[in-house]
């Protein structure tokens, strides 16, 4: 039990220090730890989820703190991500999401190499504002509880891809995912419940701990750094999926 306990906490912590320095991949790494030991999608990403609500709740209001978060884009991710989040958690509980990851996985190839792209030339565009976040929040939060994990690199990498700056999108898709992953996680709660509460607690524990080191490392690394590895763990991601879905 104890030694379950420190595993799912260094799992949680690795988790939580990629995705609160880069803005993703939370979800994603949690959840394929959890449906490698047999854990049905459904009940994986409703543990990851309940887990998120602590995480990312300690990593927004790290960033916060830090300055990293732009509060009227919190807000304009948040709201349709809730109903988004919702819609899908439901959707899960009832209908398997797989069919659609194969086209997400496209999808997000294409983000991260553009994302790299615009960090690897020579004269790197201007930060601008985000534009069309209310049906990016929204798709976001559907696939992020389809998928078990994908609000990240989604909503992250299509903001970065658009030409906004680094460390406000990563700290203000951090703070909003808070508010998407407990109507998430509430709507689980609803439907089938929660049973894996060791590996909960083993989540929360490693990732709080993780959040303010993150933080930290987001406000001080140099943007294009940050670009390129937002979009090379995009890519790779990406690239994982595909794979998994040919095979």
């Amino acid at each position: 039990m104890l030694e379950d306990l420190i595993l799912f906490a260094a799992v949680g912590f690795a988790a939580q220090m990629i995705d609160g320095a880069l803005g993703m991949a939370y979800g994603v790494s949690a959840t394929t730890v959890l449906l490698g030991l047999g854990v049905p999608p459904a009940a994986a990403s409703a543990s990851v989820h309940a887990a998120e609500v602590f995480t990312t709740g300690a990593s927004g209001a790290a960033h916060w703190r830090l300055g990293n978060v732009d509060r009227r884009l919190v807000l304009r991710l948040a709201v349709p991500g809730v109903v988004g989040g919702a819609l899908g958690a439901y959707a899960l509980s009832s209908v398997p999401g797989d069919a659609v990851r194969p086209y997400v996985s496209a999808y997000l190839l294409v983000m991260g190499a553009l994302i790299l792209w615009k960090a690897l030339r020579r004269a790197p565009a201007r930060a601008e504002p985000p534009r069309r976040v209310a049906p990016l929040g929204f798709f976001g939060g559907l696939l992020d509880a389809v998928g078990g994990g994908g609000w990240g690199p989604m909503v992250t990498s299509t903001l970065l891809g658009n030409g906004a700056k680094p460390r406000h999108v990563i700290g203000s898709v951090n703070a909003a995912e808070f508010f998407v992953t407990a109507a998430t996680a509430a709507t689980f709660l609803l439907t089938i419940g929660l049973d894996l509460w060791p590996v909960i607690a083993g989540l929360v524990a490693g990732g709080v701990l993780a959040a303010p080191f993150a933080a930290y490392a987001t406000r001080h690394i140099p943007d294009r750094p940050l670009m390129i590895l937002v979009g090379a763990v995009v890519v790779l991601l990406s690239l994982r999926g595909i794979v998994q879905w040919a095979w």
